[in-house]
């Protein structure tokens, strides 16, 4: 079985911006370098046959590369409780459209659509149980990185006792 998902892997300038900026909340469980990426879709556990299925499906998509940049950070919470600490890429209108392309392919071969609305981010931490002070984290933000997604990559997840391990097992360049 493998537990698969779809996202744009970070150019090394991105995630040692990022990595550089993290620290200093209460409770945040960082993300390591390596597990910093863009998703584009969460594809969830499948057989090996549905896996291939999602590769030929992926290799399909047509879209332009383009440029994004870092942008604000954010939270998202359940239940009134942070459960993650992310930041914003600017602008959104290219990576949903992707991420549209993106579940129309897994929907061709028999992946549920996304039900969620999609708000393209990177996670940067999170939280099991409290949070600590995120307003002076949140205020300070982060200076702009530009960056060129010129790629979508297929991603394979592995859950350790240290946390997810993320590995890419195929990628497909975007239309120059």
């Amino acid at each position: 079985m493998h537990r698969l998902f779809v996202g744009i892997d970070l150019p090394r300038a991105v995630k040692d911006a990022l990595v550089a900026r993290m620290g200093g909340v209460l409770g945040a469980r960082w993300q390591s370098e390596d597990q910093l990426h863009l998703t584009l879709r969460f594809v969830g556990t499948v057989d090996t046959h549905t896996a291939n299925a999602v590769a030929e499906a992926l290799a399909a998509i047509r879209a332009r590369a383009f440029d994004l940049a870092t942008a604000r950070p954010g939270i998202f919470e359940r239940k009134a409780r942070i459960e993650t600490l992310w930041v914003g890429v600017e602008p959104q209108e290219p990576v949903k459209a992707l991420h549209n392309k993106v579940d129309r392919a897994l929907q061709m071969v028999g992946i549920a659509p996304e039900t969620r609305s999609y708000l393209p981010h990177i996670t940067l931490a999170r939280f099991s149980g409290t949070a600590g002070p995120l307003d002076a984290f949140l205020r300070e933000g982060f200076p702009p990185v530009e960056f060129s997604v010129d790629a979508i990559s297929l991603f394979e997840s592995r859950l350790t006792t240290e946390g997810a391990d993320y590995s890419v097992v195929a990628r497909w360049p975007l239309i120059a």
